[in-house]
């Protein structure tokens, strides 16, 4: 994800969507978030209603990834 030139929130944030070390089942799972948030990254300019968008899908993406762990 390209973040050269964005607000220090926005490039900060984006970090996150890396998904490359996860299992590959948990990657399937990540995916999509990522590719979304990059998506939004190239089109929408910096601002706090993208950086707040962005740190929404990162906590739906986090709650994804839990919620296909093993139950124990």
């Amino acid at each position: 994800m390209n973040t050269e030139g964005r607000h220090p929130g926005v490039a900060q944030i984006a970090r996150y969507f890396d998904f490359e070390h996860l299992p590959p089942h948990l990657q399937a799972i990540s995916q999509p978030c990522h590719d979304l948030a990059a998506e939004m990254i190239e089109q929408v300019p910096d601002g706090p209603e993208l950086t707040a968008g962005l740190r929404k899908l990162l906590e739906a993406k986090d709650c994804f990834v839990r919620a296909a762990l093993p139950q124990e």
